[in-house]
């Protein structure tokens, strides 16, 4: 995933833009970069690698020098960025965020057209936000690039393009990621999440829908790109990504989540009888306070995650240590683990690793019965718009494991869409299969339908393709 947030200032807006950022952290592991258009009429740049340590230790000293009206930043899981660009088009500065899934086939078309080169980074793969402003630069205007880049990338791009007079920003062109503007007497910014700027004294002014860009200045914005009418927001911004006090189409996370675990107990009602429900932190635990609170059944936290040392942005991409980081930020609170029956909410099961160690944990702790339930359904097809399941094939989800040991190598769609189906037999046989691999005593995930409804958003706005494989 990745966060982006820009300011267009009458004043300096340099501390604006630096907590702006931050406040996006736990939407990266990788990289933080700001670009600034400073008074002596050029930009500079800073990116470091939060890997090891936040953000906000990496850019402390930077944004001392870093002054300007006009700025914008990122959080990235991935690419360096933001990149500063001199072209036909004048100099500016871009961040993205969003995924290229035909990056190949487009590089190779760009390449193929002319005199153009691509940087490689470690490892040889090419930056795909440097791919985007070779794409931009096919075009007249900064403007016609964007809408270019709409309609030649698969996957999804939201972007902000810092030019010498203001700040463009493009949402996606079905609105899978979204762009929020704040405004505060003499500032307009623009966020992933709108709560980024709120403790910085901006208020909501305009959520830019699908497909649409803006331009943004200290003085306004306006509309140069009308959005379009289909949109299909990622679901999983509710359930997993979003912070808990970010809104998406006026529709709140941490809200979203209270009504996701209310209609997992109403399915689940005296089915089974724990004698607590608890979240995973983090962002298992406010569906486990919906659970709570409809059911009756008390709310307990039985571990408590230790941030201190271990916030989000210190996760390797080795999956291995991943899983060693996610054990040693549990710690156990032994009398409310030792001789319970535990309701356990997460807000996924992806590879089942984690789930199946912190259920062992907490068998271990004296735990008599853990029954887990999924704020989703089972993760059937990775994720080819935003990498929310991102791995290096398919395989790597328990569901496709699973189905591989049932069905063979060579499963059709058709086949899948069976086990995606919450009453076919293949769903049962799958769950079942799932449950006895991580050691739950029970295992219920979350009905498509129930989660779409606890959004109150109008189902065809939400992208389902990582549950149904449905575009």
């Amino acid at each position: 995933m990745g966060g982006i947030f820009g300011v267009a200032s009458k004043s300096d807006c340099s501390l604006d833009l630096f907590f702006g950022v931050d406040y996006h952290s736990h939407l990266g592991t990788r990289r933080g970069g700001l670009a600034v258009y400073s008074y002596d009429g050029k930009f500079s740049r800073s990116i470091h690698n939060i890997q090891n340590s936040p953000f906000r230790t990496k850019f402390e000293r930077d944004i001392e020098e870093m002054h300007g009206t006009l700025g914008i930043g990122c959080i990235s899981d991935y690419e360096p960025q933001p990149l500063m660009v001199h072209s036909h088009l004048g100099d500016y500065a871009i961040t993205t965020v969003g995924i290229v899934t035909n990056k190949d086939e487009l590089v190779e078309e760009v390449l193929e057209g002319g005199f153009t080169h691509f940087l490689e980074m470690s490892g040889g793969e090419i930056n795909q936000t440097e791919l985007i402003v070779a794409l931009i630069n096919h075009k007249k205007t900064i403007l016609e690039g964007i809408q270019f880049v709409q309609e030649k990338i698969k996957g999804s791009m939201s972007m902000l393009i810092m030019t010498k007079d203001g700040i463009y920003c493009a949402r996606d062109r079905l609105g899978r990621t979204p762009i929020q503007i704040g405004h505060k007497e003499g500032a307009y910014c623009a966020a992933f999440e709108n709560y980024a700027y709120a403790n910085l004294g901006y208020e909501d002014y305009h959520e830019l829908g699908p497909a649409e860009v803006v331009f943004m200045t200290a003085d306004g914005i306006e509309i140069l790109q009308k959005p379009g009418k289909e949109m299909k927001i990622c679901t999983f911004l509710w359930i997993y990504y979003g912070y808990p006090t970010a809104t998406y189409e006026g529709v709140n996370v941490e809200v979203m989540r209270y009504n996701c675990g209310k209609y997992l107990a109403m399915r689940d009602k005296g089915s089974v009888h724990p004698d607590s429900v608890a979240g995973v932190p983090d962002s298992g635990i406010a569906h486990a306070v919906g659970y709570a609170n409809e059911s009756g059944i008390p709310f307990t936290r039985p571990f408590i995650k230790y941030t201190p040392t271990w916030p989000r942005s210190f996760m390797p991409t080795s999956q291995e240590q991943r899983n060693l980081i996610a054990h040693m930020k549990l710690i156990p609170v032994q009398p409310l683990i030792k001789g319970k029956k535990i309701l356990l909410i997460d807000d996924s099961i992806v590879r089942g690793t984690q789930l199946r160690e912190t259920t062992d944990f907490l068998y271990k702790s004296g735990a008599k019965e853990v029954h887990i339930r999924p704020a989703c359904p089972p993760l059937v097809y990775g994720c080819k718009y935003l990498n929310f399941s991102r791995s290096k094939s398919e395989m790597d989800l328990i569901t496709r494991r699973i189905i591989k040991k049932f069905e063979g190598d060579n499963v059709s769609d058709e086949v899948l869409q069976k086990y995606c189906d919450p009453d076919s037999p293949e769903y049962a046989k799958m769950v079942e299969e799932i449950r006895k691999e991580l050691h739950f005593t029970t295992l219920r995930f979350h009905r498509l339908d129930d989660m779409l409804d606890s959004t109150g958003l109008d189902h065809c706005k939400l992208c389902t393709y990582c549950w149904n494989g449905k575009e």
